[in-house]
């Protein structure tokens, strides 16, 4: 049996763990052969391919980042996209595709299960948004990465009497924002899923400086206040119909500085939440994650993801993963409000 692998969507650490752990099992275990289809769907699309073999996937275990590239491409919104994709399967002798990905990359995969193609899907995103699994990988890495930088601008902080808006990424989950939020201290966390009161923003940025400290306000991007709307970077929207994001955490600092007559300034996290080495925990999760996405090939269960359970890894199908996002509950937000202001 001949495997398509593909990456797709923002890149994300713990894509290489995913691709050498399917490689290292499905070559000697199953005798499967493999081709890597290049830049997400953009790879079965055109027939963008690269060899991918055991040499191919040694020591590519610690890097961030994907071997096979990536991008947003949906192939649904082309010209005989799923035409061509059939085509390219059929001339590269591929029996059957292991597409991993987030929201927008398992949402094509699904789609392609419907009409007859053997997929089998991986769920990635760091912002842990996916239905049907308890964690993604590449969430953990972007967490520590946050909550370090946080803790570095601590001290800036209280050395410059300043407040401080830290914003990272969440479009409309603030997974990221709240586990990092959390865990570095800081004064306020503002998420996607409850509208913040600008007010009540700055009376917990008065109270903080009343006590002779300076506060820490970590924004996820798409926070948006009671009266307003998601902060906008442009107009532009990617081929699954996103918009840019950003610019939330620049209209909180001009904000807070008209209301409190404070000094605020603005840290923007950005890419550097999805960069570079992947943590222990997300190379050992997307290492089972390949595992048993192989072993889903083998045993030709198409139209699943592999997903963990507690500490289980198991099998959902692709719609499930894809029909909703998963949303921060209001009642973990609630054991956050406890420290702010």
């Amino acid at each position: 049996m001949r495997i398509g692998v593909l990456t797709g969507g923002g890149d994300c650490p713990g894509l290489n763990a995913v691709i050498r752990a399917i490689v290292r099992k499905g070559v000697p275990q199953y005798k499967f052969e493999f081709v890597g289809f290049r830049d997400g769907w953009r790879g079965p699309l055109e027939g963008l391919t690269m060899t991918l073999d055991i040499p191919a996937v040694r020591g590519i275990l610690p890097r961030g980042g994907t071997i096979l590239g990536s991008s947003r491409t949906n192939p649904f919104s082309v010209d005989r996209g799923v035409e061509r994709i059939q085509e390219t399967l059929m001339n590269k002798g591929v029996d059957a595709l292991i597409a991993i990905g987030g929201e927008d990359t398992l949402g094509v995969a699904t789609k392609l299960h419907d009409l007859g193609v053997h997929v089998i899907g991986v769920p990635k995103t760091i912002d842990n948004d996916l239905s049907g699994t308890d964690y993604t990988f590449g969430f953990d890495t972007a967490v520590g990465i946050a909550t370090e930088a946080i803790d570095r601008l601590h001290t800036t902080a209280e050395s410059h009497h300043r407040a401080l808006i830290v914003e990272v990424m969440g479009r409309h989950a603030g997974w990221i924002a709240l586990h990092s939020g959390l865990a570095s201290g800081a004064n306020v966390i503002l998420i996607p899923e409850i509208p913040f009161d600008i007010e009540k923003v700055c009376d917990w940025v008065n109270s903080r400086f009343r006590t002779e400290y300076a506060p820490i306000i970590v924004v996820a991007e798409g926070a948006t206040p009671k009266d307003g709307t998601m902060a906008l970077v442009t107009g532009e929207k990617d081929a699954f119909g996103h918009e840019r994001l950003g610019g939330i955490g620049e209209a909180l600092a001009k904000e807070i500085e008209e209301r409190t007559g404070k000094e605020a300034r603005t840290t923007v996290l950005g890419h550097v939440q999805r960069g570079g080495t992947p943590s222990s925990r997300d190379r050992w999760m997307a290492t089972r994650f390949g595992l048993h996405a192989i072993d889903a090939v083998h045993d030709g269960d198409w139209g699943k993801m592999v997903a963990l359970r507690g500490a289980e890894v198991v099998r959902v199908p692709l719609s499930e993963a894809t029909e909703k996002l998963k949303t921060v509950d209001p009642a973990l937000y609630a054991e956050a409000e406890v420290f702010f202001g």
